[in-house]
């Protein structure tokens, strides 16, 4: 069974003078929720895309007036439709034909013969590629215009977004303003010329692993390795073929793509590891501390309360809520006769329990995948008037999450049964709370936990 879900929201134009042929591909595009226009003409199938927007062209080659040719290169010459991917059908299937299909600016030519059967997964390949490139921008640096209108065009042709620079030194303008996914250069310019551009980029702890590709008249085989020693990934020579370029750019992309995927793949095994090892950690101080036990986790719960009205990204929120899990860890090394006395506590005592936010760091130390999570288990005794532990941090000093992660550690104190006193009610605690705003507590953390009453979500 074919999952709908990737095809939901995707318009197709589909392009044949034959209507049973448009009805039967319209048909099966319709069966997993793509979004159907058809066209009987290429004249008409132009006067949709300079108006509409689409996903994908689907389009006959061998039609009167106006062929899948004629179209697909006037479709590359609209901006409207330059960057939507072309699909070519055709009952025309030489090594001829296929090669002026894909001369005029197809992303993929296909048989009728094999359409019924591979139309799908085409058009899956085509739109997931599609998508890809819409997320990626290349930084295009050439001092000729010409040369940069060409290649400009394209990369926007396969729907790659593209910016430019005259130099290096307007690059780097650029550069210090949005990261590209990979940076186009040519050699000789002036003001900067590539191969300054190239060296700077990669002194730049923030672009050096952007991929860096040189563009040059210059085919200098010295020069080709001083460049690829200084740090770039690949070296065209010029005059080159523009599909060749785009090639190679797709290339050099995916395989970066998937380098960040298994990355991705393998930190996660070795966080998903660690995270085992900790909650074991975690488990063996519940067991010990009653208190500990429900605390760790509503801390959390506040604190993701917090931070998803504070325009925090998702994926960060969750990495404040495992942190907020995690705050406590270090108490693993404080002693049960300090951490569980039930009275007051002596001074040295109480500079022993002030040690569990750099005991939790520590613990967390060697897990480049939870690094993230360190400044708030650090941080989340720090006050705002800069009185707290253990840096004696102020103000906007004290990272963002350990500030939230200190309203919601703070409020469930309050709130809880301690070994040595029992919980407070809530309107007293909300009270010491707000009294706590500019002191103890960032203000705009306590504006955000009582102006929506967060509390009533636990």
């Amino acid at each position: 069974m074919i999952d709908k879900a990737p095809w939901r929201k995707r318009r197709v134009l589909v392009v044949d003078d034959s209507s049973f042929i448009r009805k039967a591909l319209a048909h099966q595009l319709e069966e997993i929720d793509i979004e159907v226009v058809l066209a009987g003409s290429g004249k008409e199938a132009l006067a949709h895309a300079s108006t509409e927007d689409f996903d994908l062209i689907i389009t006959d080659v061998d039609m009167p007036n106006m062929n899948g040719l004629e179209l697909c290169a006037k479709l590359k010459e609209t901006p409207q439709s330059q960057h939507v991917p072309v699909i070519m059908l055709s009952n025309l299937d030489d090594g001829p034909d296929i090669e002026k299909g894909f001369q005029s600016g197809a992303s993929l030519y296909i048989s009728k013969a094999e359409a019924k059967e591979c139309i799908i997964e085409s058009i899956e390949k085509v739109l997931s590629k599609a998508s890809t490139h819409k997320e990626q921008t290349i930084l295009v640096v050439e001092d000729s215009r010409t040369i940069r209108s060409v290649v400009e065009k394209g990369l926007s042709e396969v729907g790659f977004t593209v910016v430019s620079a005259e130099n290096g030194a307007q690059a780097m303008d650029i550069l210090s303003q949005r990261t590209p996914d990979l940076i186009l250069s040519d050699i000789d310019m002036p003001r900067m010329n590539g191969e300054e551009l190239c060296r700077a980029a990669h002194a730049s702890p923030s672009l050096s692993a952007i991929p860096f590709v040189v563009m040059s008249a210059n085919n200098d085989r010295p020069i080709m390795r001083r460049m690829m020693h200084f740090g770039a990934d690949a070296y065209i020579v010029k005059p080159f073929n523009i599909d060749q370029l785009v090639i190679l750019v797709e290339k050099i992309l995916s395989d970066r793509l998937l380098l960040i995927s298994k990355e991705k793949e393998s930190l996660e095994k070795e966080r998903a590891l660690i995270l085992a090892s900790i909650t074991s950690l975690c488990c063996a101080l519940e067991a010990r501390d009653a208190y500990t036990r429900g605390h760790s986790e509503a801390v959390a719960e506040i604190a993701a309360l917090i931070a998803g009205h504070m325009e925090i990204r998702h994926e960060d929120i969750e990495i404040i809520k495992l942190g907020g899990r995690l705050h406590d860890i270090g108490k693993i090394g404080i002693l049960d006769s300090v951490l569980l006395k039930p009275g007051k506590l002596s001074d040295d005592e109480f500079a022993i329990i002030r040690r569990h936010p750099v005991i939790g760091a520590e613990i967390l130390q060697p897990v480049p995948s939870l690094a993230k999570i360190i400044p708030l288990v650090l941080h989340h005794h720090e006050r705002f008037d800069g009185k707290g532990y253990p840096e004696k941090l102020s103000g906007i000093k004290i990272p963002l999450w350990a500030r939230i992660t200190a309203v919601g550690d703070t409020f469930h104190a309050l709130t809880s049964d301690r070994p040595y006193r029992k919980g407070m009610e809530l309107e007293k605690a909300l009270q010491i709370i707000k009294e706590a705003s500019g002191t103890q507590l960032c203000p705009d953390c306590v504006g955000v936990f009582l102006g929506n009453a967060l509390w009533e979500n636990l």
